[in-house]
């Protein structure tokens, strides 16, 4: 149904809890997109083993759904900076996300969560951008990837762009007002010492 191979599968069958996936996803190095932008299918993860944030979370739901849950990400929508991506899943009533980053703040978190804002909110201080101000906004709703055919998202080729379309299309709640935002206290100089620890190391410059 998935139009994986055998192998494919096999790598993800083994995948049986959200911790393993998660594990999978800490040993794949890090797509740093150095011929340009990416979002890879699940295929390309696997032939690769490289993979960013989107690309993770695709992977990591994909594993989720061969295992009888359902394949959901969430998006994080930022301002002046990057958007994040994640795997969602629940256990005994609560949520968790499975996460692939470089940094130390936006990654793995555990199915304590009563709501989706709540688990959203369990990000917002540690995202943030080059001038040490925290830019996270909004959160989607669970995007089921069931919605989508394979084709786009595990086995493409060319790039499962159509699935950056959808998210940004899904409806969205902002996580604070506008006087509250500006109220944000920015990183001091010991949080941008954590913050810079990365880890995967970036490449040289070609």
């Amino acid at each position: 149904m998935l139009g994986l191979t055998r192998a494919e599968f096999a790598t993800l069958r083994r995948l049986r809890t959200p911790e393993k996936i998660q594990a999978f996803l800490y040993g794949l190095k890090q797509n740093f997109e150095r011929d340009g932008e990416t979002c890879h299918s699940v295929r390309v993860v696997l032939r690769d083993r490289r993979a960013h944030c989107i690309e993770g979370a695709v992977t990591a739901a994909c594993a989720l759904w061969i295992h009888g849950e359902p394949p959901l990400l969430l998006d994080f929508q930022a301002v002046h900076d990057f958007d994040h991506v994640v795997a969602v899943f629940r256990r005994n009533g609560r949520w968790g996300a499975i996460s692939k980053t470089n940094g130390i703040g936006l990654r793995w978190r555990d199915p304590v969560y009563r709501t989706l804002r709540e688990l959203a909110m369990s990000y917002l201080h540690e995202y943030y951008n080059k001038r040490d101000r925290k830019t996270l906004r909004t959160y989607s709703r669970p995007y089921d990837l069931r919605r989508m055919k394979p084709e786009i998202w595990v086995t493409a080729d060319d790039g499962a762009w159509d699935l950056v379309d959808a998210l940004e299309a899904t409806q969205h709640y902002k996580l604070m007002t506008p006087a509250q935002a500006r109220s944000l206290l920015r990183r001091d100089p010991f949080e941008r010492e954590v913050g810079n620890l990365l880890q995967y190391k970036r490449p040289k410059k070609r």
